[in-house]
């Protein structure tokens, strides 16, 4: 088991001081962090799991304008979310949003509950996504990890290891966290780290937790994806024209319709293919 380091104040304070002094002359100003509504913060950190900020920055606003309430994501067909969802890519998330959504609305008549453990239980939120709500939403001191915080503490505290395991970070994350203004310092912990990347090879591939990202074109994820944009536009359609449509391997779209049939992206009514309402 690996030794849990203690931090002197003076260290911490020297840490805080480094982190916000970089973020009061770089913070990036991005349309989600003018906001304290829950429910437009967990659509930001929703969209931002595995997707770049750049990529999320116009389709935040584009599904806002279209869906600006958790209930709004509620009560609309699972076919209108995919639709705006598109170009995001990973859409098991947009399946979780509509989700988590309904369970919202079902059992909390539509408020984002305050506390991380209810949180975490909800569909598509894990504990990086719920200590960000209760960060950005609620201004609470929870300690949470994600890729760019992650990258941090690396580079500070572990700058000769390699295996680097979370258990060992998060201690240190609680040590330093600046429960007075946690909004403010996770804001700043994840500018510096993104900055990081930038300027250096990536902190966070000495993670234990660091996996490669396999490639895009070509894969199953692809072709699941190609599938969904059809059946966005062109709902009811057969099998056999879908395979047509997508020219992709015959085995692989037989895989990947199971697979979303089988998470229920996907319904067929006799020949035809639709997106499950």
């Amino acid at each position: 088991m690996k030794r849990i380091i203690r931090l002197s104040p003076r260290r911490i304070q020297r840490f805080r001081q480094r982190i916000y002094a970089y973020y009061q002359k770089n913070k990036r100003v991005l349309p989600w962090r003018r906001t304290h509504d829950p429910y437009k913060i967990l659509l930001s950190e929703l969209m931002l799991q595995q997707t770049q900020v750049k990529r999320v920055f116009e389709k935040y606003k584009e599904f806002l304008r279209r869906f600006p309430t958790i209930q709004s994501v509620a009560s609309a067909p699972l076919r209108a979310i995919l639709e705006q969802w598109q170009g995001l890519g990973y859409n098991r998330r947009a399946l979780a949003l509509k989700r988590l959504a309904v369970t919202l609305v079902d059992r909390y008549g539509g408020r984002i509950p305050r506390e991380i453990e209810v949180l975490k239980a909800l569909p598509g939120v894990g504990a990086a996504t719920a200590g960000a709500v209760c960060a950005f939403a609620f201004d609470k001191p929870v300690v949470f990890i994600e890729t760019n915080i992650r990258s941090v503490f690396i580079h500070f505290f572990f700058r000769t290891r390699k295996d680097v395991k979370d258990n060992e970070i998060l201690p240190l994350l609680a040590q330093t966290l600046d429960a007075k203004r946690p909004r403010e310092w996770y804001y700043a912990l994840m500018d510096y780290g993104a900055s990081l990347k930038e300027r250096q090879p990536n902190p966070g591939r000495r993670s234990a937790h660091y996996t490669r990202q396999s490639p895009f074109e070509g894969s199953l994820r692809q072709v699941r994806g190609m599938i969904l944009r059809t059946l966005v536009k062109q709902p009811g359609i057969s099998e056999a024209a879908l395979g047509k449509e997508i020219n992709r391997d015959e085995e692989m779209v037989r895989e990947a319709l199971r697979q979303l049939r089988a998470e229920r992206f996907i319904v067929k009514k006799g020949r035809r293919l639709t997106i499950n309402e």
